[in-house]
């Protein structure tokens, strides 16, 4: 359900206690899924077509991340800034996020697949679209094979304004309490395809000290063996935190 772009509580701060991972899986994996209106224009299609390509893509590279022993998948969904594009594409996608909703839920509910959505949950998002968000993180709540958190109306700085807003305390795991999503583990990998190098206002607190991995794939071309290849590369790395 994208366009461009251990269940619990959050996992301890690595950084503060200096690990090193190197020799782990990432289990905790964002992906900036970019590239679905190219894929489309370069095969002639309407941009949607290249939307509905994304979405299946995000379906199947989530199954493919139970198999490689991923614990929660975040897609970066819809942006507070995509609502600037042209009125047209942005009903088709709000009229693709409801209906993906409306049959996929069950879909992913009976495969063991918790669901979350991250964002603001406020107007310009229409209150339909928002109950069948509330609806599949319901129906889905119980479920421990995977989480997918999906970031729709989402940007990094807006939540961590919003946060600020209700912020009283003073350590950063207080502050984590007032973030969308506080159950969510910060992201031991990010990935972005379609060769661009940059995380576009993504998961700013979460990803932190997150690795990062740039496919040159458009996102509905990325298949199983790119996910592999950007888990073996974050594999391979080793991991400081700040220290040496």
């Amino acid at each position: 359900m994208t366009p461009d772009i251990d269940q619990g509580s959050a996992a301890p701060s690595q950084a503060a206690a200096g690990l090193d991972t190197s020799a782990q899986r990432a289990r905790y994996v964002a992906i900036i899924t970019d590239g679905n209106g190219r894929w489309a224009r370069r095969r002639g299609l309407p941009v949607v077509a290249g939307h509905e390509a994304g979405a299946d893509t995000v379906k199947a590279r989530l199954r493919d991340a139970v198999d490689l022993g991923v614990r929660e998948l975040t897609v970066y969904s819809f942006s507070t800034e995509n609502w600037s594009r042209e009125p047209a594409e942005v009903s088709a996608l709000m009229a693709m996020f409801a209906r993906r909703i409306e049959f996929e839920t069950p879909e992913l509910d009976a495969e063991g697949v918790r669901m979350r959505f991250v964002g603001r949950r406020a107007d310009p998002v229409a209150p339909a679209l928002i109950e069948r968000m509330e609806w599949a993180e319901e129906t889905t709540r119980d479920n421990t094979r995977i989480t997918l958190f999906v970031a729709f109306n989402y940007g990094g700085r807006a939540e961590i304004v919003d946060a600020a807003r209700t912020f009283e305390g003073s350590t950063e795991d207080e502050f984590r309490a007032h973030l969308y999503a506080p159950d969510m583990h910060d992201p031991d990998l990010v990935i972005r395809t379609s060769g661009e190098q940059r995380l576009s206002n993504y998961l700013l607190w979460q990803a932190a000290y997150s690795e990062l991995v740039f496919r040159d794939e458009l996102w509905p071309d990325f298949s199983r063996q790119a996910f592999e290849q950007s888990l073996d590369e974050f594999a391979a790395r080793r991991r400081r935190f700040g220290g040496r």
